[in-house]
């Protein structure tokens, strides 16, 4: 089993309880593969820290924007609530070498990892509330989540890329963008997509993502900035 504390001194953070710290990382995978270990896994604390994370967001957004209007509430908040953020969050963090997992999902890293790494961040929110409170949780959330939302906003990287490239693009240059892959390489469970943004025949700017989807957003974020749309 892990030794979290490492962890603890990392992030300044020392619960009274240390069962709901490892129960944070113990994913459904190893209690399935170690029955009759007596442990948990952490969906329920997922499920309790995603609501508290959503909370303090919303908070900060509520208090900090007083002049923005709901969509534009929503649309920063989507940009912090989600499985990229999250999950590079906490590999900033470095909860992946702190995972409890089986051995099978020990080999995956792909994009099964990030989810897993997402859950985890809020499953230890949910720890953290339940060990220290509200205030605990809601400092943690300021200064590994929110700290990013700057950034965010500056790049512009709160707005649905693909849309608003498109409006520019008719507005300005009375152009429809279209998406072309370039090339995918990895193993069908783990591929990586480089797809292109086209104005006409030619190209814009290019996006990289683990399925088409995501490629085409990166591209659109991508040629916002080449055209100095942001």
């Amino acid at each position: 089993m892990k030794d979290f504390t490492l962890l603890e001194k990392n992030l300044d953070i020392y619960f009274e309880n240390k069962g709901l710290l490892q129960q944070a990382f113990i994913h459904r995978s190893y209690i399935n593969e170690q029955a009759g270990s007596g442990l948990a896994h952490n969906e329920r604390l997922e499920f309790l820290g995603d609501a508290v994370m959503e909370l303090i967001v919303t908070d900060y957004l509520f208090e900090h924007f007083p002049k923005n209007p709901e969509g534009e509430l929503t649309a920063y908040r989507a940009s912090l609530v989600n499985t990229i953020t999250i999950s590079d969050t906490a590999r900033e963090l470095g909860f992946d070498e702190f995972l409890i997992l089986s051995k099978g999902e020990s080999r995956d890293t792909g994009k099964a990892r990030s989810y897993i790494l997402a859950n985890t961040y809020e499953a230890f929110i949910g720890a953290l509330y339940l060990d220290q409170g509200y205030d605990a949780a809601r400092s943690f959330v300021h200064t590994t989540l929110i700290k990013k939302l700057d950034y965010i906003i500056q790049h512009g990287l709160w707005r649905d890329a693909k849309s608003y490239v498109q409006e520019k693009s008719q507005e300005i240059e009375s152009v429809t963008p279209s998406y072309r892959v370039i090339h995918q390489v990895g193993p069908d469970h783990d591929k990586i997509f480089t797809l292109g943004i086209y104005f006409g025949d030619k190209m814009i700017a290019e996006g990289k993502g683990s399925s088409k989807q995501e490629a085409e957003t990166d591209a659109a974020r991508n040629a916002l900035e080449v055209r100095g749309w942001n």
